[in-house]
C-alpha cells in the first residue's frame, strides 16, 4: 500500500556560517516557482503521530516540490511550532539520499547532490547533505561544476553554498579536504580544426 501525504507551503534550503564557503555564480539560484508549491511526500509505508507532529515514512520515498525532487529510503519529518517541516533523510538508491531541483537563469539548468544523509529546512530554506557528500550542476547532461566533501549546504534564496572537512559542519584543521572541479567554458579544437589549422599557419 502507498501512503501520499501533503505538506503545507514547504521551501527548500538558509545557510550557517561555516568556515569554508564557496560562493555560487548568480545563475545558479534555484527555481523560485517552487516555493509556492506545496510538497507531496510518497512512500511504501507510514507513521504519523499527530501528538508529537512526527512522520516518518520508509521505503522508496519520493519528496517533490515542483522541481524539486528528492529519493530516499527513509525521511522523518517533524513541524514545528509555526507549522513547518524539518525533514531528515537516510539511504537511498546506491546507498544515498538524493537530491535534484533546476535552477533559474536558463531552460536546462540543475542541481543535484548525493550524501548519506540530508536535511531539509522548509522555513530556512536550506538542504544540507551530510557524510560523502558530492553535488553537481548541470546544463542539460553536462556537469559544468562538481563539490565534493563531509558536510555542505545549499541557500536557494541567497545562492551559497557552504562546505566543510567535517560532518559536524565546522572545518577541522588536518581533516580531509573539499574538492572542487570546474569544467572549461571553451572546448579544446580538434587537430583538424580551423582554429587549429590558422595556428599551425603563423
Amino acid at each position: 500500500m502507498k501512503n501520499n501525504t501533503h505538506f503545507s507551503s514547504a521551501r527548500l534550503p538558509k545557510s550557517l556560517f561555516l568556515a569554508a564557503c564557496i560562493l555560487l555564480p548568480a545563475a545558479v539560484l534555484a527555481e523560485q516557482a517552487d516555493r509556492y508549491k506545496k510538497i507531496d511526500l510518497e512512500a511504501e509505508s507510514s507513521v504519523l503521530d499527530d501528538k508529537t507532529k512526527i512522520k516518518t515514512m520508509t521505503g522508496n520515498v519520493e519528496i517533490t516540490r515542483g522541481t524539486l525532487l528528492i529519493k530516499t529510503d527513509k525521511a522523518v519529518a517533524t513541524e514545528g511550532a509555526e507549522g513547518f517541516q524539518f525533514i531528515v533523510m537516510t539511504r537511498g538508491p546506491g546507498g544515498q539520499a538524493f537530491f535534484r531541483q533546476k535552477r533559474d537563469g536558463g531552460p536546462n539548468l540543475w542541481v543535484e547532490g548525493v550524501a548519506d544523509r540530508m536535511e531539509y529546512d522548509e522555513k530556512t530554506e536550506v538542504v544540507k547533505f551530510f557524510n560523502k557528500a558530492h553535488v553537481k550542476y548541470l546544463e542539460g547532461k553536462k556537469v559544468t561544476q562538481e563539490q565534493e566533501g563531509e558536510f555542505m549546504s545549499y541557500d536557494s534564496k541567497t545562492e551559497n553554498f557552504v562546505g566543510a572537512n567535517n560532518a559536524s559542519g565546522t572545518s577541522v584543521s588536518g581533516g580531509g579536504r573539499i574538492k572542487i572541479t570546474i569544467q572549461p567554458k571553451l572546448e579544446e579544437p580538434k587537430p583538424d580544426s580551423p582554429t587549429t589549422q590558422n595556428t599551425q599557419k603563423k
